[in-house]
């Protein structure tokens, strides 16, 4: 029988090989809650103390969020494809969640003098290099278990195009998906096809005889989506055979954002435009956010309050002021700033800040220079509004105007929008003087939906504290 899913991309083929893969990859799984547990009693050990009461809380404490947080994925196949750096930087970063949080707790619950510092540190630092090199040896014995001949997949690729030929590209650059290209079926020959290094087994009405005689596990069917007739009729055939069959839309034409694959009610569905907030990754990212911003709010209370006084006695007006914005899913919100302008525009029409304007005052100058002028924008992020990185909100009036003249524009609302963003950090930060600017700055946008990460955040979030004193477009 024919199975119908998503792209088989699935840990299944990796337990393809019999039990001993199976216990490998589980215990991949549990490797570091067992390595952070181990590691902090030999730390113990070591320092010569005793196991008791709130070392035990602390333990069930860092196991449970070792659990949450250093979880190698969703998927073990997709993991043993990573490249030892890039895993390394893995686990480092989301060790350094859990100490953060950690660090967090105890000093919410004033805990933290009751642990000497020497067993602290030397468990922090310690283990995450024992899961790093725990993690790399158990990823090369999958890899070589995983990718032995006994358990790869034979694969027949229906359709020579662009879409089967990039299919076909990675697969044999990712030996992890366990998979062996065979050959292709189309009904043009060789010289039609222009393609020579393409092992072309016969034309489409040969297939189902083919899979027959052969040990063919998965059939990958790419032929052109408007072939509708040609696509259902290579599927009936193919009905008297065991292979798996995935039929591969031709979806590179479109511009793509998050896709993903899935069912409703069992009815296979292809997602082309979806927010990358779903999910655990969602709850990450709004604790890292709370987590942060509730921080920096506190730490910040002096400079807020400096700032506060400065503004009130440098010009009449509020010290805080409230503009309408899209948000999430175009929502409209109130994004707080401090004042920076002897006006407060929140109309139909709003003039965005140009050099050397003069409606900015002295103070203003200052903290536009510096982006200070958002820190209220914390108390957005604390309440959910706001993001600290994600694309920037506009002024409604300035949604209606470029929604109309900018394609894809309103998808950019997606994700929570941000204090700072992706095409912030490339250069698109202040005024847009023309369309170009803006659209410049939604590409950016929605190359960040294509690609988030908390690892992406973090890396915004660092360049944007990198540019604050360096950056000519803040006026």
């Amino acid at each position: 029988m024919m199975q119908a899913g998503s792209y088989p991309l699935h840990d299944s083929l990796l337990f393809k090989g019999g039990l001993s893969i199976a216990i490998l990859a589980l215990g991949w799984v549990s490797l570091p809650s067992v390595l952070c547990c181990m590691d902090f009693y030999l730390c113990l050990r070591f320092f010569r103390e005793p196991l008791q009461s709130h070392y035990t809380v602390l333990l069930v404490v860092a196991v449970s969020l070792c659990t949450l947080i250093m979880q190698p994925g969703r998927s073990l196949a997709k993991q043993l494809m990573h490249a030892r750096v890039s895993l390394a930087v893995q686990i480092l970063m989301r060790w350094a969640v859990l100490l953060f949080v950690l660090l967090l707790i105890g000093f919410v619950t004033r805990s933290t003098l009751q642990f000497p510092r020497r067993v602290l540190m030397t468990w922090g630092a310690s283990t995450p290099i024992l899961i790093i090199c725990a993690t790399c040896a158990v990823q090369s014995w999958l890899r070589q278990l995983t990718q032995s001949a006994n358990h790869q997949r034979r694969v027949l690729i229906v359709g020579c195009n662009e879409t089967s030929l990039r299919l076909a590209k990675h697969i044999r650059s990712n030996p992890a998906l366990c998979m062996r290209i065979t050959g292709f079926f189309d009904d043009r020959s060789l010289d039609r096809l222009g393609e020579p290094d393409v092992s072309l087994l016969g034309n489409l009405a040969s297939l189902a005889d083919y899979v027959r005689r052969s040990a063919v596990d998965t059939i990958f069917v790419a032929l052109p989506i408007q072939d509708v007739q040609r696509v259902t009729n290579l599927i009936e055939s193919l009905r008297d055979t065991t292979a798996s069959v995935y039929y591969v839309p031709d979806l590179f034409a479109y511009d793509l954002i998050q896709a993903k694959t899935g069912d409703v009610g069992g009815i296979p569905v292809v997602a082309i435009c979806e927010t990358p907030m779903h999910g655990l990754p969602r709850v990450s990212k709004r604790i890292f956010d709370v987590v942060v911003a509730s921080l920096l709010t506190v730490a910040c209370l002096p400079l807020v309050a400096a700032i506060g006084i400065l503004i009130k006695i440098s010009s009449p007006g509020p010290i805080i002021f409230a503009q309408r914005r899209y948000g999430l899913d175009g929502r409209e919100i109130q994004v707080y700033k401090f004042r920076t302008m002897t006006v407060i525009e929140d109309g139909d029409q709003v003039r965005q800040a140009t050099r050397n304007d003069k409606r900015v005052t002295g103070i203003g100058q200052i903290l536009r220079r510096f982006s200070l002028d958002e820190l209220p924008q914390l108390i957005n992020v604390i309440k959910g509004q706001m993001s600290l990185v994600g694309p920037r909100p506009h002024a409604v009036a300035h949604n209606e105007m470029y929604r109309k003249l900018i394609k894809g524009y309103m998808v950019r609302h997606k994700v929570l929008p941000g204090i700072t963003g992706l095409a912030q950090i490339r250069g698109f930060r202040g005024e847009t003087r023309d369309i170009a600017q803006m659209k410049g700055r939604v590409d950016y946008d929605l190359e960040y939906l294509r690609h988030w990460s908390i690892r992406l955040d973090l890396v915004i979030l660092a360049s944007t504290a990198c540019r604050l004193f360096t950056d000519r477009n803040a006026y």
